[in-house]
């Protein structure tokens, strides 16, 4: 995969397949990063490619990025990727991490504090799924790029 000239270091933007992916380090600067990685990546599609992205959309890929890239430098002892990539009329979140153990949301309890955000990530996504891999698991979280996922344009091809 070639980077897009002026992608950020570590990021590359495949112009065919309008995907990214991502190497998330250990150091406290990743979430960061992760998120603003995101919000370029759907700034980049939509001003390359014309393909419609709504604030709300920008908005919860921010937040889904936030809480699974959390949860893997968290949780997970090894290294973690994002991967982004537009289907159709969504954009998937992928966070893979080296932990083999399966995140479960907890019963919801208003009082508690902290540990919300798989009950976030599922409130605020079209689909979500857990899988183990070889090494470690996969997340992949389905978000609506427009505001009313029943108006879209689904099955379109973003080419």
């Amino acid at each position: 995969m070639e980077p897009v000239p002026g992608a950020e270091d570590g990021a590359a933007l495949d112009r065919s397949a309008l995907q990214t992916t991502v190497a998330l380090d250990g150091d406290g600067t990743s979430i960061a990063r992760a998120r603003h990685r995101a919000a370029g990546f759907l700034t980049r599609v939509q001003a390359e490619r014309g393909l419609r992205v709504s604030q709300r959309a920008l908005d919860l890929t921010q937040l889904v990025v936030s809480e699974l890239v959390t949860n893997a430098r968290k949780y997970a002892p090894g290294p973690a990727l994002m991967h982004l990539r537009i289907a159709g009329d969504m954009v998937e979140v992928v966070v893979w991490d080296s932990e083999p153990v399966l995140p479960a949301a907890r019963p919801t309890d208003a009082g508690r504090v902290g540990q919300h955000g798989l009950e976030i990530v599922r409130a605020v996504v079209q689909s979500l799924a857990v899988q183990r891999e070889s090494v470690g698991k996969r997340i992949t979280a389905r978000i609506a790029l427009l505001d009313d996922p029943a108006s879209s344009i689904a099955g379109r091809s973003p080419v």
